[in-house]
C-alpha cells in the first residue's frame, strides 16, 4: 500500500465528490469575495489529477474564470473560458450525462451574459442571465454539491445593480433567497439594492441580517463595514 501523502491524495480524489470539492472551494472563495481578477486566473488544481474523468467538476473552474475575466474587464479572455465550458457541456451531452450537461449550460449562459455586459450589450446580457437563472432553478440540487457555486439569480441581481436598476435587482435577490436562503452575498445584494432603490426599511432589515450572519467573520470585510455604517446612520 502506498502510504505517501501523494498516494493518499490521489486516492481521496478518485471520485466526483473529491474532484468537485477541489474545483469548487477556490472558485467559491474568489467569487464570494468579488475577487474577479483572482477568479480569472484559477486553473484545475492539482494539475496531475485526470480532470478529463470529471468534466462536471472542471466546468466549475472555467465558470469562475469566465465570470472573473468578464467582470474584471477582459471579455476576450472570458471567451476562451466560455469555449471550454461549451466543449465540456458537449462532452457531457455525448456521454448522456444530461444533468451535468445542463449545469454546464447554466454556467455557459452566465458567463456569456457577463461577457455581453462587459461589451455593452446590456439587453442581451440581461436576457442571457435570466435564461441562466431560470435554467438553474428548473433542476434539483445534486447530492454531491451543497448548492450552486454562485447562484445565477444572485448574479442577475448584481447585474441589475450594475445597470442602475436596483428595484428590479431587489426582486431578483428576494427570489434567490427563496431557493438559497441566508447567503452572505445574497443578503448583501438585497440590502444594497434596497438602499439604492430608496427602500430604507428593507435595506436596514437586510443589513441587520447580514451583520447577524457575519458574527465572528472578518470585521474588515467591506460588506459588513457598510452594513454597520448604514444601520448606525439610520
Amino acid at each position: 500500500m502506498d502510504h505517501t501523502s501523494d498516494g493518499f491524495r490521489k486516492r481521496k480524489i478518485a471520485n466526483i465528490a473529491g474532484a468537485f470539492a477541489l474545483a469548487a472551494i477556490p472558485a467559491r472563495y474568489a467569487l464570494e469575495r468579488g475577487q474577479w481578477a483572482d477568479a480569472a486566473t484559477l486553473t484545475p488544481t492539482p494539475g496531475d489529477l485526470a480532470w478529463s474523468r470529471f468534466p462536471q467538476a472542471e466546468s466549475i473552474v472555467w465558470f469562475a474564470r469566465g465570470i472573473g475575466a468578464a467582470r474584471s474587464g477582459d471579455p476576450a479572455r472570458a471567451r476562451g473560458d466560455l469555449a471550454r465550458i461549451e466543449a465540456l457541456r458537449d462532452g457531457l451531452t455525448a456521454a448522456k450525462s444530461l444533468y451535468w450537461a445542463h449545469q454546464s449550460e447554466v454556467q455557459r449562459l452566465a458567463v456569456a451574459g457577463w461577457i455581453a455586459r462587459a461589451e455593452g450589450r446590456n439587453e442581451e446580457a440581461l436576457s442571457l442571465m435570466r435564461a441562466s437563472a431560470d435554467a438553474e432553478e428548473a433542476t434539483e440540487k445534486h447530492p454531491v454539491t451543497p448548492g450552486p457555486i454562485k447562484p445565477a439569480r444572485e448574479l442577475l441581481g448584481e447585474m441589475l445593480i450594475d445597470l442602475g436598476q436596483p428595484a428590479q435587482a431587489l426582486k431578483e435577490f428576494e427570489a434567490s433567497h427563496r431557493v438559497e436562503p441566508n447567503r452572505f452575498q445574497g443578503l448583501y445584494g438585497a440590502a444594497r439594492a434596497a438602499e439604492l432603490a430608496g427602500d430604507t426599511a428593507k435595506a436596514k432589515t437586510y443589513y441587520g441580517r447580514l451583520v447577524a450572519l457575519g458574527q465572528g467573520a472578518d470585521p474588515e470585510r467591506p460588506e459588513l463595514k457598510q452594513a454597520k455604517s448604514f444601520i448606525t446612520a439610520k
